[in-house]
């Protein structure tokens, strides 16, 4: 047992020295040339990214699709409240489902295969809800789009950050997150236009976009250089580049970290929790778990009622905040790779405090009748400055650093366990939602800002800095700590 150790030491420590090295020399201004050579080579990597973020959107419109048709749906196929209350949780069952699949499904068939997998599900799940007549059909549809949602949860930004160059991966990851938000806020819109088996129909077009797109852009490098397909590795590289662009360096890089990794043994599903890997179990699962039971989706599913318990319109709150959620993600990836992932959330978990603490205090004051006239504007400026500081940096950044601190020869299992956890504290969070605000109003909002409060303490001592940095960079880094 020892001996194995040793070896297994012996092999990090191969790992980390020419990384580690390789990161000074950045520091150092010695790859100033090759970064500076690639600039203006990156439309492929763009058009490959926007292309992935369409699974984006697929998943923001399976989230939305749910709130526009609630009073539709039951009149026309006579469901009672219990029936569609399913029809809407059971999405978040099939995406905790997608999400223990995807790790392995994206390292067996590839990222492009995994994004297939998740489309041809939607697919069907869109077409079971488009036809159903009753109850069965719908929650089949629900649940099949639920685990495309999981799925799509996963590829997306894993894809993206083995495509993207080091100075361009957290604005192309955070992207996932803005095109969720664009998704849910167009189902939203939409949904109080169209029918509700049109709405489902448009959730085909986004599946369409990526399904042909897929055939046009190169599949992730790192994978190819992982199940050892060489020559389709430059030439994926090279494609993502560009033709003119010397890859030899990255390529050798990427090549040597892999070889070493395959010296290791292969890890289990329990090996996740071994000394070696724990650093990034912990910061990954650790941010998702931050994201999600600080509220969020709670927050986000009950917006209408919350400003209406608290005495203000529910249309115009709920598309307010709509509005505001786009355009802060959008603002947060225009910052991210200047500003770093470590500030983004620290500013972020900031005002979720702030926020949590103005609802708590205008639900305190309506509990106790004080000052009534000022407690509805109080309310909505803390609801929306919780949703305007999740948008900035708590709601896109976990999803970017996850995708960047497992190697490759546990990112499958890895990114599977933290976006599993992320699913069912999401769930979690919804179903407890509305007993927490029957228990106290104001006390709900004491207990998120609480939770926020100790992300703000895991994020300072635990997540590192991963902006301007390799993927392998990264991983020896947290490695060597």
């Amino acid at each position: 047992m020892a001996i194995k150790e040793d070896v297994e030491s012996s092999v990090q420590e191969q790992i980390r020295k020419p990384l580690m090295q390789g990161e000074k020399n950045l520091a150092d201004g010695e790859d100033g040339s090759s970064q500076k050579s690639s600039q203006g080579h990156h439309w492929m990597i763009y058009f490959s990214t926007f292309v992935a973020v369409c699974g984006s959107y697929e998943f923001g419109a399976c989230a939305g699709y749910s709130s526009p048709t609630q009073s539709a749906i039951r009149q026309d196929l006579s469901l009672s409240l219990a029936e569609y209350s399913v029809f809407g949780s059971i999405l978040t069952i099939g995406a905790m489902v997608g999400a223990i699949t995807s790790g392995p499904i994206a390292d067996f068939v590839g990222r492009k295969g995994a994004m297939r997998v998740s489309a041809a599900v939607c697919t069907a799940g869109w077409l079971a809800i488009y036809f159903a007549e009753g109850a069965l059909a719908l929650d089949i549809g629900r649940l099949a789009t639920g685990y495309g949602m999981g799925l799509f949860s996963y590829v997306v930004p894993v894809f993206i950050a083995e495509i993207a160059p080091k100075d361009l991966r957290g604005a192309l990851t955070t992207i996932n997150q803005f095109m969720i938000c664009a998704g849910v806020s167009v189902a939203f819109i939409i949904g109080t236009i169209l029918t509700w088996r049109a709405l489902a129909l448009t959730g085909l077009i986004p599946i369409a976009i990526l399904l042909l797109g897929l055939f046009l852009i190169p599949e992730s490098p790192r994978w190819l250089a992982k199940t050892g397909q060489e020559k389709e590795f430059e030439a994926a590289l090279q494609k993502l580049r560009g033709k003119d662009v010397d890859i030899s360096q990255e390529a050798a890089e990427i090549q040597d970290y892999i070889a070493t990794l395959e010296l290791l043994p292969k890890p289990t599903f329990l090996e996740l929790f071994q000394r070696r890997y724990s650093r990034s179990v912990i910061i990954g699962v650790g941010l998702m778990v931050c994201q999600q039971f600080g509220g969020i989706n709670g927050i986000c599913f009950y917006t209408g009622e919350i400003f209406e318990s608290a005495g203000f319109s529910s249309s115009v709150g709920t598309i307010t905040y709509a509005c505001l959620q786009v355009v802060v993600t959008g603002l947060g990836a225009a910052f991210i790779d200047r500003a770093g992932r470590k500030p983004l959330l620290l500013v972020s978990a900031s005002g979720l405090v702030l926020g949590c603490m103005l609802a708590a205090i205008a639900f305190y004051m309506k509990a106790h009748e004080l000052a009534l006239q000022a407690v509805p504007i109080l309310a909505v400026t803390g609801i929306l400055l919780y949703i305007g500081s999740f948008s900035a940096g708590m709601g896109a950044v976990p999803w970017v650093v996850m995708s960047e601190i497992f190697p490759i020869n546990i990112k499958g299992r890895g990114g599977s366990l933290a976006t599993l956890v992320n699913w069912f504290g999401a769930w979690l969070c919804s179903y407890t939602f509305n007993f927490l605000m029957s228990w106290s109003s104001y006390g709900t909002f004491i207990l998120y800002g609480a939770i926020n409060a100790l992300a703000i303490v895991f994020v300072v001592t635990v997540v590192p800095e991963t902006k301007g940095r390799t993927l392998e960079q990264i991983q020896a880094a947290i490695n060597a700590a």
